[in-house]
């Protein structure tokens, strides 16, 4: 099927389309130069086998969006602007399951490609020398008549090429990329494809069951295992020592209470005190 006919989007249609020699996702990747929201963009293809690990990459979005409606902005091609459309298998359709993938993938292609070590914030962030360098957004659709799964997009913003000046006029003190803070340049395209074959070699991995690889390195790399934290949950605060942390509960234990079990995806923040 034409890519353009099969995005179905009359305002903005691909320019390039890269096909990847990959298991599961990235096989047909649309490539934008601008484009409103490669979230939105994924969300309007049909729910089919055949979009399955379809990736919408722009150089621009004009209408980017962040965790809990926030703006996204980027100066043109200096970014990673991706998203992911999935039809996971129900026990990965969960948004917890998905960010801590997305995250991870992200932190392994930092270090592969810089030598530095990212972390995690809790719930979508990763961040390099203090400093925000990604963030990921979960979507999901419900599942309409002829669709084979509720289709989850995962959207990814990964800052490349922006000098500090930028985050400096931008009064974004907590932002950088990956030049402002190594001093590297790259290619942000390169830097797509090399994102993308590992979030597929890990989605590869959970779908045949590992689940255990990509808790373990989410976990680590969050850090807060056994500190004294504050969660923010849907329904207020709650501070204790974190002591357990997996992609079914966070667990606070307190002198002389019942350890208290949050699901992750109640949970907005946690931080450390």
């Amino acid at each position: 099927m034409d890519p353009k006919s099969q995005f179905g989007d009359s305002t903005a249609t691909p320019t390039h389309v890269w096909r990847q020699a990959t298991r599961h996702l990235g096989r047909q990747v649309l490539v934008f130069d601008r484009i409103e929201s490669t979230n939105n963009a994924a969300l309007s293809l049909p729910g089919n086998a055949a979009n399955h690990g379809t990736i919408i990459l722009a150089d621009e979005q004009t209408a980017g969006r962040g965790q809990y409606g926030r703006s996204w902005q980027a100066p043109p091609g200096s970014s990673v602007l991706m998203s992911v459309l999935v039809f996971p298998p129900p026990h990965l359709r969960r948004p917890a399951v998905l960010t801590a993938w997305a995250a991870v993938a992200v932190c392994e292609l930092i270090r592969e490609i810089t030598g530095c070590e990212a972390k995690i914030k809790w719930p979508n962030d990763v961040y390099l020398q203090d400093k925000k360098v990604c963030g990921i957004l979960i979507e999901q659709r419900s599942g309409g008549q002829g669709e084979q799964a509720p289709a989850t997009v995962v959207g990814i913003g990964l800052n490349v090429k922006q000098p500090a000046e930028f985050f400096e006029q931008a009064g974004l003190t907590l932002g950088g990329s990956l030049f402002s803070l190594t001093g590297e340049s790259f290619d942000h395209h390169a830097v797509a494809r090399q994102l993308i074959g590992q979030l597929d070699d890990d989605y590869g991995r959970l779908v045949d069951g590992n689940i255990a690889v990509l808790e373990a390195s989410w976990r680590s790399r969050l850090g807060l295992v056994g500190e004294q934290v504050r969660v923010e949950t849907l329904n207020g605060f709650r501070e204790g020592r974190l002591s357990d942390l997996t992609l079914d509960a966070v667990t606070l234990a307190a002198d002389a209470e019942t350890p208290l079990r949050l699901l992750p995806e109640a949970v907005r923040h946690v931080h450390g005190l």
